[in-house]
């Protein structure tokens, strides 16, 4: 399938630049970003959601949440540009990368790992979280890292439908999904 919005080339307007600039630092700007800068109101808006920044909760849980919660979505172009950047700065092995896409233990979680995984899959599932889950991760994680977990999750639901709905290209060098 291709895309239904083509993304945009340059040169970029200087507000579409620094749009850019925020995120990819120095980087070419993923098809995406060029997607959603047919609206430069948007991007903007995009850019100053973001939670790709040094939160309240490790590196690698945000990644394992934003590789599931793509994964259980069909988003293959968000969940291979995520492994592509981040999965090995994050920690997070190739069998772990693979796993959030089949939902498979690869037997190297942690209890922490599990529990934001379990968080993503209710939230998928549900919309919300049980009170017997909520108990396990409030047991776990401070309030603040609850709330980043649950707008992550969130978050990259949202981000999956915009990817799936555009038909966003495939970034070249990123994976796809492991076949199952």
């Amino acid at each position: 399938m291709s895309a239904r919005i083509t993304p945009i080339d340059p040169p970029y307007a200087t507000d579409v630049q620094a749009s850019f600039d925020i995120v990819m630092r120095g980087a070419p700007p993923l098809k995406l970003f060029r997607t959603i800068a047919h609206n430069p109101r948007a991007l903007q808006r995009m850019m100053a959601g973001g939670l790709l920044d040094r939160g309240s909760i490790p590196m690698r849980l945000r990644e394992l949440v934003i590789l599931r919660a793509t994964a259980l979505c069909g988003a293959e172009y968000e969940w291979g540009v995520h492994v592509a950047a981040f999965a090995q700065k994050a920690g997070i092995a190739p069998a772990e990368w693979a796993a959030t896409a089949s939902g498979a233990d690869p037997g190297t979680w942690s209890d922490e790992d599990r529990l934001a995984l379990e968080l993503v899959e209710q939230l998928h599932a549900h919309y919300r979280i049980d009170d017997a889950l909520w108990a396990r991760l409030a047991g776990t994680f401070a309030e603040d890292q609850l709330v980043e977990l649950v707008m992550l999750a969130g978050q990259y639901h949202g981000i999956a439908m915009l990817v799936n709905g555009l038909r966003v290209e495939h970034e070249p060098g990123a994976p796809r999904f492991p076949a199952r």
